[in-house]
């Protein structure tokens, strides 16, 4: 491949470019409406318009990313991640129109796109199960029973989705058909498909998940896992490799299982292998994750390797230059997802023009984003603005590294998590390493910001204070968080 084109934008379209430039490929990019001053297509050797901007009339039509390569003459398709990059659908219309998709077969997407066709994949190498139904459920009389086999509480969740959507914990019996039926809408609205499946809920979990590699002669290893148990709304919101708990027995049983996972389906490419970990390290396979990460950083910092170069070597027919055994792990990678959200309310969009904008330097630090100083975050897509990842020589340097790093990443003109994710790097929970994913409601409570008096401005001065260095604050200022613009014109007085 001389030229491929991306099919995606953002941070993850220049990052996919600037790999591809230093292996002297040329680069498409496709944008939309919105996207016309994008980063990313200035920065490829070509562009071309593919619509306006809502993403169902853009990024997500894959006979316009086709028509596209056909114009400039790509040979290959990067998808990035999210849009088209698990739609088995246009990997097949990729290979008929004779280009090559930098990424796996569109056999085992479609395998490892639903979670119950994933589960019946792994369970042919003995790959530990959490508790529950091995089928979809439809009927509400049938699930509940089988629900009270599995013992409460369960968790409810559609087996063609993710992103917690078309999921629900139940806890009691009583509760259980208004749960259900919650949960079938919401999967039938969000994929056009309303199957669920019942698992046994898991109390305490973190979640923990493997990268792993396949070529196409058979070879397939794994480059050790990260941890991504900070989230909000089932969601990703901090990563870390690798993980503070996990022993290297561990380590290595949770490697062979997703190996296995993926050897069942053939896979070729990057992926993921998501598991779930019980407070007794007891760990089950969730999910693959068929593309490459957001988080996939932590991973390249630990490693030393590429993923995006190797996704483009496998793709190209090239075998994996190293074995299993080459590989080993040094330092601590954590990365923070930059969102354009109110961690203060309920961590909602807050979409606007980034009025300032600059980006923290130094030893051990790295920004993957597509915005500058003065362009607006579209309301069309994702909110997330950036990747902020930081690494160190052990998991207290990265932590330190990353704190440093959001002092001096200045955002205003919008809201955004980097405050946030001060305030995990500076909890007890998070630094001692005992936390799992429900560390939001456990432990954050931007409510104590919306103060209405001055006794109460004094004590949200004092909170804000320690969250944030023990940095003085006066209390007849506004709290001014440049670096995260937090709580951006909220009076204290």
């Amino acid at each position: 491949m001389q030229k491929i084109l991306v099919a995606n934008r953002g941070e993850i379209a220049l990052r996919i470019m600037r790999s591809a430039r230093e292996m002297g490929i040329k680069t498409v990019a496709v944008y939309s409406d919105a996207d016309r001053e994008a980063l990313h297509v200035r920065y490829a050797d070509e562009a071309v318009f593919i619509g306006e901007a809502p993403s169902a009339q853009s990024y997500l039509v894959g006979e316009k990313i086709i028509d596209a390569c056909k114009q400039t003459g790509a040979e290959g398709i990067h998808p990035g991640y999210g849009f088209l990059s698990e739609n088995s659908a246009f990997a097949r219309k990729v290979r008929e129109a004779g280009l090559i998709l930098i990424g796996p077969s569109p056999e085992a997407m479609e395998v490892m796109g639903n979670k119950l066709s994933a589960k019946a994949a792994a369970l042919k190498y003995d790959i530990p199960m959490v508790p529950g139904t091995e089928e979809a459920i439809t009927d509400v009389n049938e699930a509940k029973r089988r629900a009270v086999e599995v013992g409460f509480p369960i968790l409810i969740k559609a087996a063609a989705g993710g992103g917690g959507k078309g999921m629900r914990i139940v806890e009691t019996v009583g509760n259980f058909e208004e749960q259900m039926q919650l949960a079938v809408s919401e999967a039938t609205s969000a994929f056009g498909d309303g199957s669920v499946f019942i698992e046994r809920y898991v109390s305490s979990p973190r979640h923990i998940e493997i990268q792993v590699l396949g070529d196409t002669h058979g070879n397939i290893l794994h480059l050790f896992e990260r941890d991504c148990s900070v989230q909000r709304r089932h969601q990703k919101v901090i990563e870390e490799a690798p993980s503070f708990v996990l022993t290297p027995e561990i380590r290595k049983a949770m490697g062979k299982c997703a190996v296995d996972v993926a050897r069942s389906v053939n896979y070729t490419g990057a992926g993921t292998v998501e598991f779930i970990m019980d407070d007794q390290l007891n760990f089950y396979f969730l999910e693959m994750n068929t593309r490459l990460q957001v988080e996939h950083p932590v991973t390249e910092f630990i490693t030393g390797i590429d993923l995006v170069k190797e996704q483009i070597r496998i793709a190209r027919g090239e075998a994996i230059s190293f074995k299993q055994e080459d590989l080993k792990i040094n330092g601590h990678a954590i990365e923070l997802r930059v969102y354009a959200e109110d961690p203060a309310n309920n961590f909602l969009p807050d979409i606007g023009t980034l009025q300032t904008y600059v980006t923290p330097k130094g030893p051990g630090v790295r920004v993957d984003d597509g915005f500058e100083q003065g362009m607006e975050i579209p309301i069309y897509y994702d909110p997330m603005i950036a990747k902020l990842i930081t690494y160190g020589k052990d998991r207290g340097e990265a932590i330190e590294r990353m704190i440093r790093a959001i002092d001096e990443y200045h955002i205003t003109g919008i809201t955004t998590t980097l405050a946030f994710g001060k305030f995990v790097m500076q909890h007890e929970a998070f630094t001692s390493g005992n936390f799992d994913t429900h560390f939001v409601q456990k432990y954050f409570t931007p409510d104590i910001l919306e103060t209405g008096n001055e006794e109460e401005a004094m004590i949200a001065a004092l909170l804000v204070e320690k969250l944030l260095g023990n940095k003085k604050i006066s209390t007849n200022n506004a709290i001014g968080v440049e670096s995260s613009n937090w709580v951006k014109n909220r009076k204290l007085n």
